[in-house]
């Protein structure tokens, strides 16, 4: 049996189980089974490891996708320049190799909604999925900024978020957790009424499909995604790793 998962916390709502077992399905293979590891820390993963001889691929979620690489023995080129690891491979031997597909899935999201004037965006968050996002804005040469409730040099503060501001930075990503399921009624500390027309709100949460930060954002105009197709396009990545 060939063991495949999820490494996070309190991750019961996560759409991967549901959809790996039915990627099994239609592929008719009994052979392959995907399981949720909620652990209350990393220092778990080994254990985890050790117990499920038949592992061979595992994503990792929040809070734990920079918090996993020192237990891992490689780290692909891309994982190594964003600092997070979302995918790690397992071989028969052992080894443990991690790599990074939410810069792979955000790209391929994103991409179909910009514009000539998206030229500047802020990063709302600091964590793992934050790194990816970063990444990319890095490679499509789009200037960006974190947005941080403890900013460090060169960041903003959620207070510093002005009218002016705004007006600039015409993508808004939000890479919080904030939002998500149970919590439904969570939004983040923004002025909604500086959204407009040009903007592009775009929310890594996908549960509940349309978060407090994506309703009030499109309220005014935006042009909004969460985050389901690109969680879809970093799967489909990842299981591309797992099996080459």
């Amino acid at each position: 049996m060939k063991i495949f998962g999820l490494i996070g916390r309190n991750i019961d709502y996560s759409f991967s189980v549901d959809y790996f077992s039915e990627k099994f399905k239609n592929r008719n293979d009994n052979d392959s089974v995907y399981k949720n590891f909620d652990i209350p820390d990393v220092c778990y993963f080994p254990q985890i490891i050790k117990k499920n001889k038949g592992l061979r691929g595992l994503n990792v979620t929040i809070p734990y996708k920079t918090d996993i690489i020192p237990y891992l023995k490689e780290l692909s080129r891309k994982a190594e320049q964003i600092g997070a690891v979302n995918c790690i491979k397992i071989t028969k031997k052992g080894k443990l190799k991690g790599y990074n597909t939410d810069a792979y899935g955000f790209r391929k999201s994103l991409c179909p909604l910009l514009g000539l004037h998206h030229k500047r965006a802020l990063i709302l968050g600091s964590g793992g999925a934050s790194k990816a996002v970063a990444f990319v804005f890095k490679e499509l040469g789009i200037e960006y900024r974190h947005v941080s409730r403890n900013p460090q040099v060169g960041e903003f503060s959620y207070s510093d978020i002005s009218k002016l501001i705004m007006d600039d930075f015409l993508i808004v990503v939000n890479c919080t957790p904030i939002g998500t399921f149970p919590n439904f009624d969570s939004s983040l500390d923004l002025n909604y009424n500086y959204f407009s027309n040009k903007h592009i709100a775009f929310d890594l949460v996908y549960n509940p499909s349309e978060t407090r930060f994506l309703q009030l954002a499109k309220a005014k105009g935006a042009v909004t995604k969460n985050g389901y197709e690109m969680l879809v396009f970093q799967a489909e990545k990842a299981w591309s790793i797992w099996n080459r």
